[in-house]
């Protein structure tokens, strides 16, 4: 009977310590099981290993049924960026530190990934974001994002003023060090660490958070999912925008950055059992008991 992943992806952040090993260890699992394996090219030739079959980004798109991305959350977002449109579902192997989406314990990654081999998984569909820069009529930058989309003042510079549209309606002007527009991905990221809320999943939803405002009235909210923001930078020294930390520096005073979500979304494979609190139980620490002093 041919298994429903017949070809599998590995995509690996080679420059971590022991990634190697267990690439080829999931190589070798893959391989007893009769399924094909691509590893992507600069995987393959970081590890430097022969014995697989080498692929682009394009090629595994258009050849795999499932990509395994094995490093941290930074691997699997940039794996979803790129696979996204292709419509390729995505699994997460932890190799990293703190793994909100790469879910699978390096620890248990055998029993897991036979467990999703063998059909027995949760599949979850996660929102992007495009972002697109406008000067005038002409755009200079864009850039898909599947965290969040940030605008912010240099780290040399004071406070930047944002004039912010949504759905070509006229919010506020604002002046702050940044403000960050996230998926419910992203929400567990830079979002929370501004005070912004969890959005589940599910939600489809976004969030759309100020930096360290001046205004105290400038506060979080969430937006629709199918909302287009329209943020024009106003006034600031060396204002910059950036998609999942991928920093466009040259944004200038007027330039338009208009971000809607994109047309496809990232799918993600869990094992059975998976849960989405349980997540947030570890890594946001919320299962310890709080320190009671003495006083």
């Amino acid at each position: 009977m041919k298994p429903s992943f017949a070809c599998v992806a590995l995509v690996g952040r080679y420059q971590t310590e022991g990634v190697r090993e267990t690439l080829l260890a999931i190589v070798a699992f893959l391989d007893a099981r009769g399924i094909e394996v691509l590893v992507e090219s600069e995987t393959a030739d970081a590890v430097g290993a022969d014995g697989f079959t080498r692929a682009t980004i394009a090629e595994i798109g258009e050849r795999a049924d499932l990509a395994i991305a094995l490093g941290g959350d930074g691997t699997m977002l940039g794996l979803a960026r790129s696979l996204a449109a292709y419509e390729i579902p995505l699994v997460g192997i932890n190799h990293g530190r703190l793994g909100f989406v790469t879910d699978i314990p390096l620890t248990r990654w055998q029993g897991a990934l036979g467990q999703i081999l063998d059909g027995g998984y949760t599949a979850e569909d996660r929102s992007l974001l495009t972002a697109r820069v406008m000067r005038g009529n002409e755009e200079v930058w864009n850039h898909l994002a599947m965290n969040d989309v940030v605008v912010s003042r240099s780290s040399r510079a004071g406070m930047i003023e944002l004039q912010v549209h949504v759905d070509d309606i006229y919010m506020y002007n604002q002046r702050a060090d940044g403000l960050i527009v996230a998926t419910p991905t992203g929400s567990t990221a830079y979002a929370l660490s501004a005070n912004g809320p969890i959005l589940h999943p599910r939600l489809a939803g976004l969030v759309m958070v100020p930096v360290a405002p001046q205004a105290l009235s400038n506060r979080p909210i969430a937006l629709p999912d199918d909302a287009r923001i329209s943020i024009r930078v106003v006034d600031g020294r060396e204002p910059r925008v950036a998609g999942d930390m991928q920093v466009f520096s040259d944004l200038q005073i007027g330039d338009d950055i208009l971000i809607a979500r994109a047309p496809y979304k990232a799918r993600f494979l869990h094992p059975a059992g998976y849960s989405y609190f349980a997540t947030l139980r570890t890594k946001l620490n919320w299962h310890e008991l709080p320190i009671l002093s003495n006083h």
